[in-house]
């Protein structure tokens, strides 16, 4: 009986222990969680640092220049801009958004355009000739293509050391982010593709009057310049929402002043023109992808948006209402609540994402 007794009061002696150990084990990660929840906002502001300096990064030939917002430890986001874009076109507030859902949010200039590397010497270009080869079914010579650009942005992430990413792409940066998810399908965790296109015959195709804005880069001033920039922004613009011609060209003044480089915007546009049809890409990918389109998209119709979707398997589609070729002010929170719930999902670990 003295022995059961003894062996009694040890047992109670080490489950008391134990006990108290993981009430206060619970304790702390309790006040943990609540402290890390209220803090949140304030934390999240801390690590989305936007004026994190402009950094280079040398791919083979190309020097790209990116920034790189947020902690190295989050899951990686890389931002690919479209056709003659910089990376300060990408929103602040998106950016911002992004990174406090708790993502490493990568922004960068493709090659041509902004800080990043010039293609020198500069190849002659007739684009009114190419452009014409191109509707009459022709091939055309592109000093590049959109799969190099696409090499590029792979080149970027592994130089960052970064090993599986998500993408989201605009418009050819659209097109770039469908060549990415093929050259490295095990490394791209998530595809959103932003009112862009599968580059098939067929769909319907914008005014001629747009691709004349488009193509018009040669200015014999910075004020013709600027105003030409202002022009086609207002081209590519919701015709619900009324921009203002101030801020549309301190818009373009900012990104003059950064960088002008017209004959880098016509080769990205020939590199658009000289690739084929992607649909027997897009039918080869098997990433989680998220298609979100504008219904008043004047350069990329909306069935651009629809096709793309449609050959890609388990493809997402999102058609927001209004939303044209620009990211403006009052698209923005619909762009957001398309995007975000589908990067939630495909983070690839236990995170909190506040939506």
């Amino acid at each position: 009986m003295l022995v059961w007794q003894r062996r009694r009061t040890t047992f109670t002696r080490i489950a008391l222990h134990w006990g108290f150990a993981f009430l206060v084990f619970f304790m702390r990660a309790f006040i943990f969680v609540v402290a890390m929840l209220c803090g949140l906002p304030s934390f999240a502001a801390n690590r989305c640092d936007l004026s994190e300096s402009t950094r280079y990064a040398d791919i083979g030939d190309v020097r790209l220049a990116y920034q790189s917002v947020g902690s190295e430890h989050d899951p990686a986001l890389l931002l690919v801009m479209g056709l003659g874009g910089q990376l300060i076109h990408w929103p602040d507030e998106v950016v911002e958004r992004l990174c406090q859902q708790g993502f490493r949010v990568v922004r960068f200039d493709n090659r041509d355009v902004g800080l990043s590397t010039w293609r020198k010497p500069a190849p002659s270009i007739n684009l009114p000739y190419e452009v014409l080869r191109y509707r009459l079914g022709l091939s055309l010579g592109a000093p590049y293509h959109l799969r190099d650009m696409a090499g590029d942005a792979l080149g970027l992430m592994d130089s960052l050391g970064v090993e599986a990413f998500h993408v989201l792409g605009a418009s050819m940066g659209g097109m770039i982010a469908q060549h990415l998810a093929d050259l490295a399908p095990q490394r791209v965790l998530s595809l959103t593709l932003v009112m862009t296109s599968s580059g098939a015959q067929g769909l319907p195709a914008p005014s001629d009057a747009l691709v004349a804005l488009l193509a018009r880069r040669e200015a014999g001033s910075r004020e013709a310049a600027l105003q030409q920039q202002a022009d086609l922004l207002a081209a590519l613009g919701s015709p619900s929402v009324h921009d203002d011609r101030a801020l549309l060209l301190h818009q373009a003044e900012v990104a003059y002043d950064r960088a002008f480089n017209p004959e880098g915007v016509q080769r990205q546009l020939l590199a658009i023109l000289a690739e084929s049809s992607r649909v027997e890409l897009l039918n080869r990918l098997t990433v989680p992808t998220l298609v979100v389109h504008g219904t008043a998209d004047p350069l990329l119709p909306v069935m651009h948006g629809v096709h793309v979707a449609a050959h890609i398997k388990g493809a997402e589609l999102k058609l927001i209402p209004g939303l044209a070729h620009r990211f403006q002010d009052a698209f923005k929170e619909p762009l957001l609540a398309a995007v975000l719930p589908h990067l939630a999902a495909h983070r690839g670990d236990l995170g909190l994402a506040r939506l």
